[in-house]
């Protein structure tokens, strides 16, 4: 297993190959996944809004999150079309970060950029975020999304087919290019970067196919197409926007020959934006002198520090109005309704974690909530006291088996639990009041770390005035699969209440998991044997030991039968990846020829219907159409063209996939070759999945504590907090 998920293999299960972050670039801050888009969800889907047609009445949970993913960017459109002013910051800037600024205003004018960008990384404030757009009003969830046509296919294959270039790229680049896919391919092609699972060199194999000798290094279209290509690269890895000088080193990287006039050229073009954001140094900031005798003689005033990101529209105006609708959330108060007695009476006195969520959610519009696994039921029981008082209270979790989860805990309570995706698609959820608005009091978010910044922003968009909005999750947890740091740069900025749980996780697995996230490997009593650590010499013994817990040591000690058990790995390639696993632990659990596309009935599969996005399921039986599974949102068929996209199987899975998944027992396998990839996040969210029996499968000696002391999850480059500070009201002096 590369022990870089930079510089991974492409995915050989996949169609095309698999996109891996940037190796100039920011890494992944998810460690130890090959790639983004398998540290998401495995494999990355072909854009299809079709699949698991007629399976069942309601849309599916591709259709959802497509449904919702589309309508961010149709208000985006909107919002970029309606911009009419440049951008309004660093009226006071001095150097090279005023000549930059001047730089993106003429660009934003029409007219070509009159500066470079600076060897070293300046940058300024903020511009003023738009003003978001309200969603139309409907009383019904959004149409599903149709795919490409077959024509539009069929055109764009034959584009393909002239480059050398697989066929099987042909919807994705159909989806992602829109209208007129094949003429913009044929005077692009270096467009082709825009499909889902391209890399660089792959678009130059095929740009030289089409354009012989006039596809050289220098060209600028292919220089701006890579630039897009590395932040879309750098979103998988969960950055908003990149810092210039890294930008320019990965243009480097890329055989890009002049980086300042790629990028000047990419700015002129629209297809990125320049942000000077100011750098909170702590110093104060010095004053212009006054005006008077010798005032010509004075000093000029220092610069302001800054810094200079470049970031894709999509992202931008996202995180944009994200800051906006969160900071109308803090401001305004909550709607008229009960009484800080009713909310008492309903299940807020005394001084518990639950009872000061209560009160804190009584009197402001945002909330923020942290705690483990456990504390999920202090969030419930303000679902419950809001109900009580004739709230329309809902809860929203990442996935299909969180919602169930808490669905459960729901039992007798009026509102109910959705998917994020299924309430803003209409899927689930209350639907929309007559303004378009979610037709709710109160939402409280489950599993907010897993909030990208695109996601999070349509839900604050879609509340109603005067609606409470609750974020509640584990900050220890591995990040959301999308752009943004949503929970943890708000519990940074803390611009509103934050309750956090002091209900611990029980018995020795929730010590362990609580020394994990303090940064300790410690050792806990375990009586009962809960917690089990396997030391291992090489990864074929990983992998024996593995199955022989699973099968055998589990369901004996345990009575756990091996498909309620979850064994976690650090990625899908090498020695004791997910592969191999699934391979040994299919050949044990349920031996078969694999006569539908290597999967067999009661197989354990983990369906990946969208990016992000991971359940369990198993396998029913082949159909006409494709495989009908079931999982915790129900049936699904998978439709038989989609089934290698989004398949795989399940009796191993990594971290990410099962983020927020849990089961009576979990088998984490950390293999020799993992150690230098191992972080404290995603061991904490590994050994989290746990609920009664927790084993160790150790092969890295003592890599395994170093890792949990000295590597912390790595940052993420976003705007979020600036945008939100300048909207937030001022702290009071004393």
């Amino acid at each position: 297993m590369s022990t870089d998920p930079a510089a991974a293999p492409a995915d050989e299960d996949a169609p095309a190959p698999q996109a891996a972050a940037p190796e100039d670039a920011p890494p992944p801050e998810h460690g130890p996944e090959e790639t983004r888009d398998e540290a998401g969800d495995g494999e990355a889907p072909a854009p299809s809004g079709q699949e698991g047609e007629g399976a069942a009445p309601a849309p599916s949970e591709a259709e959802a999150e497509l449904a919702a993913q589309r309508e961010l960017r149709r208000r985006i459109e909107e919002r970029k079309a309606g911009r009419e002013a440049p951008v309004e910051a660093g009226g006071k800037l001095q150097g090279v970060a005023a000549d930059l600024l001047a730089a993106v205003k003429a660009v934003e004018g029409g007219a070509a950029p009159t500066a470079f960008l600076p060897e070293t990384a300046p940058a300024a404030p903020r511009r003023p975020a738009p003003e978001p757009a309200r969603p139309a009003p409907a009383s019904a969830a959004p149409a599903a999304p149709t795919g490409p046509s077959d024509r539009a296919v069929d055109e764009v294959a034959a584009v393909l087919a002239d480059g050398s270039a697989p066929a099987a790229l042909a919807p994705a680049v159909a989806e992602a290019l829109g209208d007129g896919a094949a003429e913009v391919l044929r005077e692009d092609p270096w467009q082709l970067l825009h499909a889902r699972g391209v890399r660089p060199e792959q678009a130059d194999g095929f740009a030289r196919a089409l354009l012989g000798a006039e596809a050289r290094p220098d060209d600028a279209r292919r220089g701006r197409a890579v630039t897009g290509w590395l932040l879309e690269q750098a979103a998988l890895a969960g950055h908003t926007a990149l810092e210039a000088d890294a930008l320019r080193a990965a243009l480097g990287q890329r055989a890009v020959p002049d980086p300042e006039a790629t990028l000047r050229e990419a700015v002129a073009e629209g297809d990125v934006l320049v942000f000077q954001d100011p750098l909170d140094t702590g110093a104060p900031t010095a004053q212009a002198p006054a005006a008077g005798p010798g005032a010509d003689e004075a000093e000029e005033p220092a610069e302001t520090p800054v810094r200079v990101l470049i970031g894709l529209e999509r992202y931008a105006l996202a995180e944009e109005s994200l800051a906006d609708g969160l900071a109308g959330l803090v401001n305004t108060p909550p709607a008229a309704g009960p009484g800080p007695e009713e909310w008492q009476g309903a299940g807020g006195e005394g001084r518990g974690s639950a009872a000061e969520l209560i009160r804190a959610a009584a009197g402001h519009g945002l909330v923020l909530h942290s705690g483990g696994d456990a504390a999920r039921a202090e969030p419930v029981a303000l679902l419950t006291a809001a109900a009580s008082l004739g709230l329309r209270a809902w809860g929203a979790a990442h996935g299909p088996d969180s919602r169930a989860r808490l669905a459960a805990a729901l039992t007798g309570a009026e509102g109910g639990a959705a998917t994020v995706a299924g309430l803003l698609s209409g899927a689930e959820g209350p639907g929309r009041d007559a303004e378009g608005s979610l037709a709710l009091d109160l939402l409280v978010v489950l599993d907010a770390p897993q909030l990208d910044v695109e996601s999070a922003a349509m839900l604050v968009e879609a509340l109603p005035d005067g609606a409470r909005l609750v974020l509640s999750g584990d900050p220890g947890l591995l990040g959301s699969a999308g752009p943004g740091r949503v929970f943890g740069d708000l519990l940074a900025a803390r611009p509103c209440p934050v309750v956090v749980s002091r209900t611990p996780d029980p018995g020795p697995v929730g010590e362990l998991v609580s020394g994990v996230g303090a940064g300790e490997l410690t050792a806990v009593d375990a009586p009962g044997h809960e917690v089990a650590i396997v030391p291992v010499r090489d990864p074929a013994e990983a992998v024996h030991r593995t199955v022989q817990l699973v099968t055998e040591s589990v369901p004996r000690a345990f009575q756990v039968p091996p498909e309620q058990t979850l064994v976690v790995t650090p990625g899908h390639g090498g020695a004791a990846g997910t592969r191999v696993l699934n391979a040994a632990l299919k050949e044990k659990c349920n031996p078969g020829p694999g006569r539908f596309a290597g999967f067999d009935p009661g197989d354990r599969v983990a369906y990946s219907p969208a990016p992000g996005r991971t359940e369990l399921g198993q396998v029913l039986g082949a159909e006409q159409e494709g495989l009908r599974l079931r999982c915790a949102g129900g049936e699904v068929l998978v439709a038989r063209d989609r089934v290698a996209a989004t398949l795989r199987h399940g009796w191993a899975v990594t971290a990410h996939q099962a983020v927020t998944l849990r089961a009576p027992a979990a088998v984490v396998v950390v293999p020799g070759d993992a150690g230098p990839t191992l972080t404290r996040d995603w061991l904490y969210t590994a050994f989290a999945r746990a609920e009664r029996h927790l084993s160790v499968v150790q092969g890295v000696g003592p890599t395994l504590a170093t890792a949990i002391a000295e590597h912390p999850a790595k940052p993420r480059t976003t705007r979020l907090p600036l945008l939100l500070k300048p909207q937030l009201p001022a702290p009071a002096t004393t």
